[in-house]
């Protein structure tokens, strides 16, 4: 690639906006297909739970989905981000749990504290996760080996600080984004939509969102064009600390205190949720509205276990399943070699059928 190609890269990725097609067709892109196929699943497997359990199936089973998917839909909101540039950020429970014992712990039960707890808690969880960005970006640590360690290390110190038993009080106004009644639907519901928005907004409709699917389709091709890939990784890593935080502050609302397992069920649907939503493992092509799809489908699923009384060890189970088959399926090499592989079977059945043919034909 010479100067002038990099040149014009940097100007179709970051400088243009996306003018092609309709405005239904720059904002649900190809991507979208299959996160529309798992509304569509997780529709039918709610309305058919009702066969498995006579509680399940109604609109309060359909509530407490959307309830429950929500911490794997913040927190994976910054996973798919790092997972986009081509890493992985596995110190998402850990930061869960530092924005829980934090809120929990400084905040207390008045509300007007939330004012400043709150913005707190995501600027100490975003600084850690920059810290994690820092050290993949600039020092070139495995994503996975630096964000791994910062969460033991996170974890180590928490229990250190608190002793094993954070203490505090829960502000009412959290616990009523949850128990709340607007229109029939649950406040944190809301919310989530507006994350949503803002989500395909900025993945869209944004300079950031432009570089963040340049910067992972290619690095080096995204680094000869200009962009900041090192600021631009820093940047991700600190969003995905901040939504992990952000997770634990919903995590107070919802379990009405906080402990230093809070996060510890979030990592693996979060990820599965992000994969299973169509999103490159590799980089580079996603779709937040596939892990919204994702995380409504796999909470489904958990909730049919706990119904039809399976251990909890099934669900991890199922979820392994689930992230082989989407691998499987998103995989390039593998889509190929379905491809070839049906003619060669049709050729192979034409041939057995011709020799069938010539060998009852010599018989008679």
């Amino acid at each position: 690639m010479n100067l002038a190609d990099a040149r014009e890269m940097k100007s179709a990725a970051v400088m243009q906006p996306d003018s092609r097609g309709s405005a239904a067709q720059r904002w649900l892109g190809a991507e979208d297909v299959t996160a529309m196929a798992l509304f569509a699943i997780t529709a039918l497997l709610i309305f058919a739970s009702g066969w498995i359990s006579p509680g399940l199936g109604s609109w309060s089973q359909a509530r407490a989905i959307l309830v429950l998917s929500t911490f794997v839909m913040v927190v994976g909101f910054g996973q798919q981000i790092v997972i986009l540039t081509g890493g992985l950020d596995l110190s998402g429970p850990a930061l869960l749990t530092v924005g829980a014992v934090l809120l929990f712990s400084l905040v207390g039960g008045a509300s007007e504290s939330l004012i400043w707890g709150v913005p707190l808690v995501l600027l100490v969880t975003g600084a850690i996760g920059a810290i994690n960005g820092a050290f993949v970006a600039l020092l070139r640590v495995p994503a996975f080996l630096m964000t791994l360690a910062m969460g033991m290390i996170v974890s180590s110190a928490l229990l250190g600080i608190t002793g094993g038993a954070p203490q505090g009080t829960v502000s009412p106004l959290l616990v009523a984004v949850f128990a709340g009644d607007w229109l029939g639907v649950p406040p944190i519901v809301y919310g989530m939509v507006c994350l949503t928005l803002l989500a395909l907004l900025l993945q869209r409709r944004t300079a950031f969102g432009r570089m963040l699917y340049a910067i992972g389709t290619s690095p080096d091709a995204a680094r000869i064009a200009g962009l900041p890939v090192k600021r631009m990784t820093i940047l991700c890593y600190a969003i995905s600390g901040a939504s992990a935080g952000l997770a634990g502050i919903l995590m107070v609302g919802f379990s009405q205190g906080a402990t230093l397992n809070s996060g510890d069920d979030v990592l693996i649907p979060s990820v599965t949720a992000v994969i299973v939503g169509g999103t490159s493992i590799l980089g580079g092509r996603g779709s937040y509205l596939g892990v919204v799809g994702g995380a409504l489908l796999l909470t489904t699923f958990s909730t049919m276990i706990s119904a039809l009384g399976l251990a909890a060890g099934w669900r991890s189970v199922i979820f392994g399943g689930v992230i082989l088959l989407a691998l499987l399926t998103l995989h390039e090499e593998f889509r190929v070699w379905l491809k070839r592989l049906r003619p060669a079977s049709g050729e192979a059945l034409r041939e057995i059928n011709a020799e069938s043919s010539t060998r009852t034909g010599g018989t008679r």
